[in-house]
């Protein structure tokens, strides 16, 4: 039997139908964002507000998305993808109907919120898409999906304006709604339905969970940096059926109302910090209102003690909301590190472009709101293009070296920016080639950190993913709004002196995003040096038996070779090592993994004796996957040729 090459593998007609129906997701959802900030004048004369209370119409949306967003990953693990995915649909188009018929603020901040919820889509389709692409070419549906960042920011730059413009801001929100009810009925018709896989993650995490209660009641944590779902001698007992004796699978309601109170504490100081610098564009006071001093310290106050008690009740909790020992792995935390960089550079472009665009010369162009879209056009276009682009570029030269690619080109984006912003040419310019490092760093670190987390947490730890995107993407506008009102210079306008950003406010927002962008191709370096894990744990479907026919006859046959002992797997199955060195391991009668130097790896995929591994194909492993007795001699000439190599090798003891 020749096994097909992963680059001969073709993608499912299916898996692109569920990818056109998850970008335009995305798309709509980013579009809608992107769309209502050329608006908030309108709104602020149309709802009496100040430009305080204002801020608010987008503080909510991230509020909420950010709340969301691990939530609802969470219950996407536990009661499967697209009923939650739909769901999520449900609020969202609600969302839009009542922001468009909105008559004061309080109404639009309600609507707001609902649409928030939209944003904790992202994780679940990330999660959709790594169930139906192949495992080698996972990079490209959520390059795709990932690029609609970019596909939603052109639409809502290049129409947005136009229809506010012309029809009002309530336009904006009415050409959403019947795009959200058809995507409300293809989501119903098309994404398939992943029951099975539900029910084999519920048994994954009752498992975890009662291994996490042994281990409270016995005194024992697992190590830092280590998941809990990592392999303990202790399991729980599982019937015939597969059914677990165990029933409890539970919403962390504590965990959620904490978390939803540390990021809105937070976020509030990031809000007064900024629109109570000074209060509007002709005051130059350059600290801090005295009224915004309270708040400040009590919303502070009130982050810090509700985060120190979601930390403590997500440890203390049989089914947390994040799992810290997964999230503190350490490819998992650097690739999350460098995706929320990459937030944060999106939008202190968006934030800060428009404003020196329009605002009068000297320091600005003096140009008008068409002029600041056609000055970012650019980058939302190379970040649409490129971003589905990259997850070819990633399939070619793997998920490492294109985030680090990524961050140098746009840390030279960004220092280009920071030297060079006289005109609107050299902005587009630099622009256009920071859109290609975020876009090789983003779809790159995504790539990392799905087929880093086990199967079963997929939906968590994407959402915490898509958290820390969000809250860099918080930060951003309020940074770059601090330094803008802090460094200010006068001018007399149809004898009216009025203040606007200085040059040294722009310098300084470059500035930091350039030094942002060189800690990012740090964390991309050490990323680099970080080895994968050989194997995770996998769903019950995918275990092997290890008193089958063929996992007897593969272990008496190895085992007769001089030198060669085992031990079961940390993962499930059995391992085989010589003079202590890994030979490899089985999973009982479906898949045998074993590891080889990179020239003889290349020589064995190539020649079709073996498969890039199926959850790391970009480390040192191969994989077999074993469907009948035939198989067994294809696996003990693997296992043969690995012995070989290693036999007369000295003795040494492999890190564990």
């Amino acid at each position: 039997m020749t096994l097909q090459q992963p680059s001969g593998k073709k993608i499912p007609v299916s898996a692109w139908r569920v990818v056109i129906i998850l970008s335009s997701v995305a798309t709509m959802v980013m579009y809608a964002e992107t769309m209502l900030v050329p608006a908030i004048p309108d709104l602020i004369n149309d709802f009496n507000i100040s430009y305080s209370t204002s801020s608010w119409i987008l503080t909510t949306y991230l509020i909420t998305g950010a709340v969301m967003t691990p939530i609802a990953g969470k219950l996407s693990d536990i009661y499967g993808k697209k009923k939650i995915l739909f769901i999520i649909m449900i609020f969202y188009t609600t969302g839009v109907s009542i922001a468009g018929f909105s008559t004061n603020i309080d109404f639009m901040l309600i609507a707001r919120g609902f649409q928030g919820v939209g944003l904790s889509m992202f994780p679940i389709a990330f999660s959709i898409v790594r169930a139906q692409f192949p495992r080698e070419k996972i990079a490209i549906g959520q390059g795709i999906i990932t690029s609609m960042y970019g596909g939603g920011a052109v639409i809502g730059l290049s129409i947005g304006g136009t229809i506010i413009q012309h029809y009002s801001w309530h336009a904006t929100f009415f050409t959403i709604i019947p795009i959200a009810i058809a995507l409300l009925f293809l989501i119903r018709r098309f994404i398939p339905a992943d029951k099975e896989e539900v029910e084999q993650t519920r048994m994954l995490q009752l498992q975890e969970q009662k291994i996490h209660q042994q281990q409270r009641q016995q005194g024992t944590e697992p190590e830092e940096g280590r998941s809990n779902s990592e392999p303990i001698k202790e399991k729980t007992t599982i019937t015939k059926n597969r059914k677990s004796t165990t029933s409890n699978t539970k919403i962390d309601i504590k965990g959620a109302i904490t978390l939803a109170v540390a990021i809105t504490s937070f976020l509030l100081v990031l809000t007064y910090l900024e629109t109570g610098s000074g209060g509007n564009n002709n005051n130059n006071n350059n600290s801090i209102d005295s009224s915004s001093t309270i708040p400040i310290a009590s919303f502070l106050a009130a982050g810090i003690i509700s985060l120190a008690l979601f930390i403590l009740i997500e440890k203390r909790s049989a089914a947390p909301l994040v799992d810290f020992g997964l999230m503190l792995n350490k490819r998992i935390l650097l690739a999350n590190l460098i995706i929320m960089i990459v937030g944060f550079s999106m939008f202190i472009v968006f934030q800060t472009i428009p404003i020196l665009v329009q605002n009068p010369q000297p320091v600005g162009f003096g140009g008008d709101p068409i002029s600041a879209a056609k000055a970012q056009l650019p980058f939302a276009l190379i970040i649409l293009v490129f971003g589905s682009a990259s997850g070819l570029i990633i399939t070619k030269l793997g998920s490492m070296k294109t985030i680090i690619i990524g961050t140098i080109v746009g840390a030279i984006g960004f220092s280009a920016l920071e030297i060079f912003h006289s005109t609107e040419f050299l902005i587009s310019l630099n622009l256009s080639i920071l859109a290609i490092g975020l876009s090789l760093s983003s779809v790159g670190a995504q790539n990392v950190i799905i087929l880093s987390v086990p199967r079963q947490n997929s939906g968590m730890s994407l959402g915490m993913t898509t958290f820390l995107r969000i809250l860099g993407s918080s930060i951003a506008p309020a940074l770059a709004g601090m330094l803008m009102q802090q460094y200010q210079y006068t001018v007399t306008i149809g004898g009216t002196t009025q203040s606007f950003p200085s040059s040294e406010a722009y310098d300084l927002i470059f500035l930091t995003a350039a030094i942002l962008s060189l800690i990012a191709i740090a964390l991309a370096v050490v990323l680099f040096r970080t080895r994968p894990p050989k194997c995770q744990n996998h769903l019950p479907g995918e275990e092997g038996g290890m008193d089958t026919v063929i996992t007897e006859e593969i272990k008496k046959q190895i085992l007769s070779w001089p030198g060669v002992t085992s031990n079961p797997y940390q993962f499930g199955g059995v391992e085989f090592r010589v003079n202590k060195r890994d030979m490899g391991h089985i999973h009982g009668e479906k898949l045998a993994d074993l590891p080889f130097p990179i020239k003889l790896r290349k020589e064995i995929i190539t020649s079709g004796k073996a498969l890039p591994h199926i959850i790391y194909p970009e480390s040192m492993w191969v994989s077999y996957i074993i469907h009948s007795e035939e198989d067994i001699p294809k696996i003990i000439d693997l296992f043969r040729l690995q012995y070989e190599r290693l036999k007369n090798k000295p003795t040494i003891i492999s890190p564990r």
